[in-house]
């Protein structure tokens, strides 16, 4: 008997159909002789259509009341699907993130978990009942008030659920096969991934493929948690995660011993520019922009600072950032303005990030030159670059960033001959 965790996406449960299918797949899951633990995510792009409705009430909206309203998404795909496998002639229960035990701290929104209690969900699975939970969402320790895991969230109340568990596998189900190359809406030839390593998926993960959420892949890496990507749709053997080389999935007879160069391409829209322009060079300027940043609760992505113009005594630093938080920043570094001594600044939403992920490229040379010749080929021009040891990042022009991921794509060799499927989803 093995313990899986099986996480559904909002693309999976959309409609009833969806849902019946996957009520289906876990009782046969649990009637192969499984213990079955299963998390939700809110029905199809509910979430966006809530979030819709509150931009119609309210302009800024109370941090608080926004939880209590996105959550409820979840709660319904919850009971539905408890409801189908118990149709079935299963037996399940639903739990809400709190009563599952997921606790966080309290910054709504955008929550962190900081300690798992799955009583409930242990005596349900003791008793034989498969155990529905409601995704992206816990309940602050101090206020007690729900709270939110910021989007994507339902990929780490799943895989903080197996850890706690200690559940043998988190499957995690989605509209395509598993992890590709590229997106395929994008790249339509990209070429599913058997096996990547957490390494390469963080990498992934934090350069805007959306396949799975960055906190989740930390978490399955931190509690050696193994994740098998797959589709809801179909029943192909999906992608494994591996949380370390020595995990139980061992490379097969006839496979190549030696990674390839490059494991994909992944892109992002979600991030803005924002450039603090005229910065006094002298030492702890950046410490004290950063600090201000951070002090609006926001995350940094790529940073540049640029060579003061001779004679002037200023400097521009430009940095990357959530479009999400974008106003918040901008109102704290403004708040402090006249304190730093800056000029300006300068914001633009239209930007896309592209990202180059392969732990082979640690030991070949001439990945960068092929990277930057094909994006001159395809005509893009680079506004930032960054670089870790198994990753080259650029920000382009975001009309241009299609363009380019496939342009990087093909020159890597990654094209398929035949064109990935996309069972269902928007994309949005």
């Amino acid at each position: 008997m093995s313990l899986i965790v099986q996480k559904f996406g909002g693309s999976s449960v959309s409609d009833a159909e969806g849902i019946k299918r996957v009520a289906q797949r876990v009782v046969d899951t649990h009637a192969a002789g499984n213990e079955v633990v299963v998390v939700v995510s809110a029905m199809g792009d509910s979430t966006d259509e809530l979030l819709d409705l509150a931009a119609q009430i309210t302009s800024g909206g109370n941090a608080r009341e926004m939880d209590m309203l996105l959550s409820a998404g979840e709660r319904i795909s919850m009971a539905l699907l408890a409801m189908a496998i118990n149709e079935r002639g299963g037996s399940a229960q639903s739990f809400t993130g709190s009563q599952a035990g997921m606790i966080t701290d309290a910054i709504h929104g955008k929550a962190r978990i900081i300690d798992v209690s799955p009583h409930r969900i242990k005596t349900a699975i003791e008793k034989g009942d498969v155990a529905i939970v409601a995704g992206f969402q816990g309940m602050s320790r101090d206020s007690h008030d729900i709270t939110t895991l910021g989007r994507g969230g339902s990929d780490t109340t799943a895989v903080a659920l197996a850890a706690a568990l200690g559940a043998d596998v988190c499957e995690i189900y989605t509209d395509v096969d598993g992890i590709y190359t590229a997106d395929p809406r994008v790249a339509p030839t990209a070429q599913k991934i058997d096996t990547i390593s957490s390494e390469e998926m963080l990498e992934m993960a934090a350069s805007g493929a959306k396949i799975l959420h960055l906190r989740c892949v930390e978490y399955a890496r931190r509690f050696g948690v193994p994740l098998h990507v797959r589709s809801s749709f179909s029943q192909h053997e999906g992608t494994w995660v591996l949380p370390s080389p020595d995990d139980k999935i061992k490379i097969q007879e006839g496979e190549p011993l030696e990674q390839p160069i490059i494991s994909g391409v992944a892109h992002d829209r979600s991030e803005a520019k924002l450039t603090v322009v005229g910065v006094p060079d002298i030492p702890g300027k950046a410490a004290e922009i950063f600090g201000i940043v951070a002090g609006a609760n926001t995350n940094i992505d790529m940073i540049v600072q640029n060579v003061s113009t001779q004679g002037s005594g200023k400097t521009d630093i430009s940095f990357t950032l959530p479009i999400v938080d974008g106003q918040a920043a901008m109102a704290a570094l403004n708040a402090a303005k006249a304190e730093v001594g800056f000029d300006s600044i300068d914001y633009n939403e239209q930007i896309g990030k592209l990202s180059l992920i392969g732990a082979g490229m640690r030991s070949n040379p001439g990945v960068s030159h092929k990277f930057f010749e094909a994006l001159h080929l395809a005509g893009v021009n680079i506004d930032m670059i960054s670089t870790s040891e198994i990753r080259i990042s650029v920000v382009t022009d975001a009309a241009l960033l299609n363009t380019a991921v496939r342009a990087v794509h093909a020159a890597f060799g990654l094209d398929g001959e035949a064109e990935a499927t996309v069972y269902g989803g928007t994309g949005r």
